[in-house]
């Protein structure tokens, strides 16, 4: 029987190794790999070894080597094609009929793949030709160099419903074989096929041998519907089988020791072009369980990233849905969040690579986010809602199949909860086993106080996101005065562009507005009617529209007829309060996480004190001696 290299892999990728052997040798686990005792010679120590990521097992004493096909042939004698009847039979896959049916359908599946190699390079062409200026002026926006963009075979669909129809018709391809590859659109309501993908960067779905299976495209134009848009399900492409970048990070995840699972293409680009290589993406769904699995077989413990709004947070709860039913021991997740307003692009192109794995090496671990899910979920300040809180917990744990984690969950659930809502000397005494020098062997995710009334700390996962600031699609109050008033005064740039520069800004949309006002002052427009027209005609004109919008009446220094002495002042006042509350925030953040690694009274009382400056400096109204005189009111600028 004719197995194809499609189905072989599949079989590898279902089955990891360490099952296959662990069911004739006794293995142990040693860092990423496992240690037996030889099969093939009589040995006293351990000289086989397993490694289930790179799919192969080694050993040293008699200098066989290969995958798991090749360890039942060795071992049990068996056939090729025997090896791989069993290895189906365990994964639970049924063998290709050998039949010319089954002959064609992999005959057309290589003949797809030629034709989406034809594409992507046709893509990559146009990218590099004439109609591509734009998008290489968006990708160089992005610090994407050419050389990642090759790396990646990124390209471009030219705007036109023929143009890739019309290249490949040209080099013999059947409109029929383009439709079945999900390039062209086609239906009984479409007299003619046409071009799926027009006016978009174009990035390559890759399988995991690094054949060019599917593309995703994003839009060029601001008003398209759909920012992003992929193939569709092909007898090449299973959306919800597939991960970006899978077969080039599985070469780098076994240097880094884990995996990195992101929200989108640009994203795993960014990392990749960082030095952080071990990143993939799911295709602009939800991890599924598939995807999951392949995640399993790259690290036992993935760590998932997300931005961290409340849309990332609410994509971190979906994740342990899909997760909990298919845990097994020495099986997990991880969880790291990015500063609001931020995506790991942002973050490596403003604060390097060091910022994003110092997010990534703090990842929490599953039960951790699970803990802080169910304390978002709802309030827990009566006894009633902690009873609540409590039973959400222990429903959640429901969901775990495998009896053995179900058990440890349970365990470290019942710790917290015994130590829920007391002060922390109380809560390091309950919380569990203490290991050398009395630091407790389990690693805390934190403690939110209960209806005893201790002081509430929020779970870190979720804290460190939300002292960042709002979410891009809306501006705080605070911020968007901070760059009005200057787009109302634009003179003021004389002696406070550093200043103004140098500001850090929660939102990615009042960031790109300071960048667009500092390039217009630097052009010439240093009065308000010249900003203004500078704003409005460029790419920045809606969002300068909507930061005016939200200015609040209260900030009346930051309107345009408030006097240019009363705006000045109020601007470094209302400054070094904003970058003393960021920096509280950060403060904050490092407290939490600290606290989660050692329940002490010392690192209680410090995160109730930033608290407790936090709450100052976010109500301080301080009056400003003679402030407001100048523009014939005196009022407290906050």
């Amino acid at each position: 029987m004719r197995f194809t290299p499609s189905f072989l892999d599949d079989l590898r990728q279902r089955l990891p190794v360490s099952e296959v052997v662990g069911r004739r040798v006794k293995l142990k686990r040693q860092g990423r790999e496992y240690a037996g005792l030889s099969p093939f010679n009589a040995e006293k120590t351990p000289s086989f070894f397993v490694n289930d990521q790179k799919g192969f097992y080694h050993c040293f004493s008699s200098g066989k080597h290969g995958d798991v096909f090749k360890f039942l042939m060795e071992v049990e004698g068996l056939t090729f094609p025997d090896a791989v009847a069993q290895v189906a039979e365990m994964a639970g896959v049924a063998l290709p009929k050998d039949t010319p049916e089954e002959a064609e359908r992999q005959e057309r599946r290589a003949g797809l793949v030629e034709i989406m190699d034809m594409a992507a390079r046709f893509y990559e062409g146009e990218l590099q030709g004439r109609a591509g200026a734009a998008a290489r002026g968006y990708l160089a926006g992005r610090a994407l160099s050419p050389q990642t963009q090759a790396a990646f075979r990124m390209g471009y669909a030219p705007n036109d419903r023929s143009a890739l129809r019309s290249h490949l018709k040209g080099r013999g391809i059947s409109v029929a074989d383009m439709v079945e590859a999900g390039l062209l659109v086609s239906g009984d309501d479409v007299p003619e096929p046409f071009d799926r993908f027009r006016d978009r960067i174009m990035f390559p779905i890759e399988d995991s041998r690094g054949r060019v299976i599917a593309f995703g495209g994003r839009a060029m134009s601001a008003d398209i519907p759909a920012k992003y848009l992929n193939s569709p399900e092909t007898p090449l492409f299973h959306k919800g089988g597939t991960l970006y970048n899978h077969h080039r990070a599985k070469a780098a995840a076994q240097q880094a020791g884990t995996v990195v699972a992101v929200e989108g293409y640009i994203d795993v680009i960014a990392l990749a072009a960082a030095g952080i290589g071990h990143v993939v993406a799911p295709l602009g769904t939800a991890l599924t369980p598939e995807q999951m699995e392949m995640l399993w077989r790259m690290t036992p413990e993935p760590i998932l990233c997300f931005d961290g709004d409340k849309a990332g947070r609410r994509a971190g709860f979906r994740a342990i849905e899909t997760a909990l039913p298919l845990l097994a021991p020495g099986r997990s997740l991880r969880f790291a969040f990015l500063p609001e307003g931020q995506d790991p692009d942002d973050l490596v192109r403003s604060e390097g690579r060091a910022a994003m794995e110092a997010i990534l090496g703090a990842a929490a671990p599953l039960v951790d986010m699970l803990w802080a899910r169910e304390l978002d979920a709802g309030p827990t300040d009566t006894p009633e809602r902690a009873a609540a809180f409590e039973t959400r917990l222990r429903e959640a744990l429901n969901a775990i199949r495998d009896e053995t984690v179900k058990r440890h969950y349970r365990t470290a659930i019942d710790a917290r909860l015994a130590q829920f809502g007391r002060p922390a000397s109380q809560a390091r005494r309950a919380y569990g086993a203490r290991g050398p020098g009395g630091r407790p062997q389990q690693r805390g995710g934190g403690a939110r106080g209960g209806w005893r009334g201790a002081p509430q700390v929020t779970a870190p996962t979720l804290s460190a996101a939300a002292a960042a600031g709002p979410a891009s699609g809306r501006f705080a109050a605070r911020e968007v005065a901070l760059v009005m008033v200057i787009a109302n005064h634009p003179s003021l740039l004389d002696e406070l562009a550093e200043a103004f520069a140098e500001l850090e800004f929660s939102s990615r949309d009042l960031d790109r507005l300071r960048r667009a006002m500092l390039d217009a002052y630097a052009h010439g427009a240093h009065d308000r009617d010249a900003m203004r027209a500078e704003l409005d005609h460029g790419v920045c004109g809606p969002l300068a529209e909507r930061a005016r919008a939200a200015l609040p009446p209260s900030e009346w220094w930051a309107a345009p007829e408030a006097d240019l002495a009363d705006a000045a002042l109020a601007w470094r006042h209302v400054s070094a309060l904003h970058i003393k509350v960021r920096a509280l925030h950060r403060e904050l953040r490092e407290a939490e996480m600290e606290f989660g690694r050692d329940f002490t009274d010392d690192n209680f009382r410090r995160i109730v004190e930033i608290q407790r400056q936090l709450a100052t400096a976010e109500g301080a109204e301080a009056s400003i001696e003679g402030f407001g005189g100048a523009s014939g009111r005196v009022v407290r600028p906050m």
